[in-house]
């Protein structure tokens, strides 16, 4: 959640700059900013397609925001795209981790609009222009060091960061592993019960043959049979049978 003196500077340039003369100037092109204190100084918008002059304001003309422009108090310098590409920025630099590897980009920040004063980056994975990619906030405090195009930290991965906005890939992923983990945790808490009540099973065979009421069907039959030959004696033939066994 941003605070009322709190502006993305995307929101920023994404925004028609409207002077207090009522002149159109164009939507917003780039930041104009000091990196070395993270400040932002001002921006820069484009009133024409068709020529190369760029208005650079300064950050104190801001005098207000609604859904579709930004009004300005005052009158803008004025400058080209090629001088202000010399401008130095953090904006598309390399996010560095403590292996020395390119993790992500910089692709936006949130500043606070009285005093210019950076409050903390967002990130990107991959490239930030393409629209719905996830953004994670990167802190002043968490930067060990900044070069021209590079930032140093002491992450190892964009795992260690807060997410500020997921991408639906993004969301996917993390609703997959929250699937995960519920299902593992539903799993050990299955075995650990299971196991529980193995252990309370009666496994021993003296105890187990003492208290079962369970016999063998087979045996009491064998016994039966040969209880109701012995009575009726030996001299009993088969030829009563008229060579039939079972009648």
């Amino acid at each position: 959640m941003i605070a009322s003196n709190e502006l993305l500077l995307s929101d920023l340039l994404h925004h028609n700059v409207r002077c207090d003369k009522g002149i159109n100037h164009g939507l917003g092109v780039m930041a104009w900013m000091h990196p070395p204190i993270h400040r932002i100084l001002g921006w820069a918008s484009r009133p024409s397609t068709l020529r190369l002059l760029r208005n650079v304001w300064r950050l104190d003309q801001l005098k207000g925001i609604n859904a579709e422009e930004v009004f300005v108090k005052g009158l803008p310098a004025e400058s080209d795209q090629a001088t202000l590409d010399r401008f130095p920025t953090l904006l598309d630099a390399h996010m560095i981790n403590r292996k020395g590897e390119k993790i992500a980009l910089i692709a936006d920040f949130v500043f606070d609009v009285k005093t210019g004063n950076i409050l903390y980056y967002l990130v990107s994975r991959s490239n930030p222009k393409i629209p719905g990619t996830s953004r994670w906030r990167l802190s002043i405090n968490n930067i060990e060091d900044q070069q021209p195009g590079l930032v140093f930290t002491e992450f190892l991965s964009l795992d260690d960061l807060p997410i500020v906005k997921s991408s639906l890939r993004q969301d996917i992923l993390r609703k997959s592993k929250k699937l995960r983990d519920q299902f593992d945790e539903i799993s050990l808490r299955a075995n650990n019960r299971l196991e529980g009540w193995l252990e309370e099973l009666p496994w021993d065979e003296n105890d187990y043959s003492k208290n079962s009421k369970n016999y063998d069907f087979f045996d009491q039959w064998e016994d039966n049979i040969n209880s109701e030959v012995s009575q009726e004696g030996s001299s009993k033939s088969f030829s009563n049978y008229n060579g039939d066994p079972w009648i």
